[in-house]
């Protein structure tokens, strides 16, 4: 076995600063670990490397030698960080929902309303899980770039179309100039090329990210133009250069993916931004098109 490296991180923040220095240079298999890893903590605290690889969908051979590409001797070593971060960490996404379905009571038989048992169950644990993570000096980051923005783009397809398309409806509303990076007639990425550094783009993507998505993001960092991000991981390629970044987990990767927590952040993000726009006494409030 292949020393350790005396040199390596010591606590769970060290790892994962190290691990997003060295993701991009990683083998796919290797940046698949990390992702895991970053999205699930307290599983990988809590489980053994063949159960962790079999979510994952890795062979455990590999989760060794990720270790020891770090400076580890094996994977154990790296477990142990994610077991001393849990000691002093709330509860996690899987804990949360297994104490809401405990809570809500267990059934033998799947039922048609199980499907939306199911999905509120796990919206409620992601929700709570937002709360913990959201900051509040990313949320007035991103209400800043937003107000004094000349023009805000907006860019999200397939199932993060729907977050793009609220924000647009709510920048609107409040009287701020936006644009919808649409893919329909394939324009997006040249309507994208007339952003200036006076601009905004607002990108969400989650696994797997949008081919175009990414482009427009990739282009607007080399312009310079501000990136706020929207997706779920701090290794998403989105969000890399981001100006801000809201990394809404997503620990189930089935068609059944909710779109709760981004909606939620989306949603913040415009009354913040609101806020700045109008006086308010009390809580921003955004019109309605029979208001207008």
């Amino acid at each position: 076995m292949p020393a350790s490296d005396p040199h390596r991180p010591a606590d769970y923040e060290a790892l994962i600063r190290l691990i997003h220095e060295r993701y991009e240079g990683m083998s796919k298999t290797h940046q698949a670990i990390s992702v895991y890893l970053t999205q699930n903590p307290n599983e990988v605290a809590v489980n053994s490397v063949n159960a962790i690889a079999g979510r994952c969908g890795v062979h455990a051979s590999n989760f060794v030698r990720f270790a020891q590409t770090l400076g580890y001797r094996g994977f154990k070593d790296v477990q142990q960080l994610f077991q001393m971060r849990l000691e002093t960490a709330a509860p996690g996404f899987e804990a949360r929902v297994r104490a809401l379905e405990t809570e809500l009571g267990g059934r033998d038989r799947r039922t048609d309303f199980d499907f939306l048992r199911e999905l509120v169950v796990t919206d409620i644990a992601s929700l709570q899980e937002l709360l913990e993570q959201t900051t509040d000096s990313d949320l007035a980051d991103a209400a800043d770039l937003l107000q004094e923005a000349d023009t805000v783009f907006l860019v999200g397809q397939l199932r993060s179309a729907p977050v793009v398309e609220l924000l647009r409806y709510m920048l609107t509303m409040i009287g701020k100039k936006c644009v919808l990076l649409d893919p329909s007639g394939g324009l997006a990425t040249h309507m994208a090329r007339t952003m200036t550094t006076r601009d905004v783009l607002v990108a969400v993507s989650f696994r797997y990210y949008a081919t175009e998505v990414v482009g427009v993001t990739e282009q607007a960092v080399a312009d310079e133009v501000p990136v706020i991000a929207i997706s779920d991981s701090s290794l998403s390629p989105i969000a890399k250069s981001s100006r801000v970044l809201f990394a809404v987990p997503e620990h189930r990767h089935t068609f059944s993916r909710s779109l709760g927590a981004p909606m939620c952040v989306a949603q913040a993000i415009i009354l913040a931004t609101a806020s700045r726009m109008r006086e308010f006494d009390g809580s921003p409030k955004i019109p309605t098109v029979t208001e207008s």
